[in-house]
């Protein structure tokens, strides 16, 4: 990136207290996002030892976060992991915060000894696209998505 900067950048694990900005984060992502439901699921994705979520802090306050799944599958023998979200807030795109964020959760995984690691994009988010090719990742293929109607009461 262009005008990656080298600033004092922290990455730590996301706590209960970060609800606030992460739901901005989603909606700067356009995933609009009310604090109470930030909240939940930040509640029940602490509970689940397979999620991992980090943020990226600079002059104290988060301007990014990754969040993680590790996951057993029907393909292969060892667990695979995969990058869930990853925001950066508007005023540091393009400043290295994501490539922190995804060498972090890189790093985490390893340590857990997942060695593959997928992620998904939309369609549209071609910057996304540039970006995580620009970090390694290859496009391997397609993402279908069907909702189903609620099942009745």
């Amino acid at each position: 990136m262009p005008n990656e900067q080298h600033v004092d950048l922290t990455i730590r694990l996301a706590e209960a207290a970060d609800a606030e900005t992460l739901a901005r984060l989603m909606g700067e992502l356009g995933y609009e996002t009310r604090v109470s439901e930030m909240q939940m699921r930040l509640e029940a994705i602490a509970q689940d030892p397979c999620y991992r979520t980090f943020v990226a802090v600079k002059a104290g306050k988060i301007c990014g976060m990754i969040g993680t799944f590790t996951h057993f599958s029907y393909e292969h023998n060892d667990p695979g992991g995969r990058i869930l979200a990853l925001i950066v807030s508007n005023s540091e795109r393009g400043t290295g915060v994501g490539k922190k964020l995804v060498a972090a959760a890189e790093n985490d995984f390893a340590q857990r000894n997942i060695r593959r690691i997928a992620v998904q994009t939309h369609l549209r988010r071609k910057d996304a696209h540039a970006f995580y090719e620009s970090v390694g990742y290859e496009k391997t293929g397609y993402r279908y998505v069907k909702t189903l109607a609620a099942a009745a009461d």
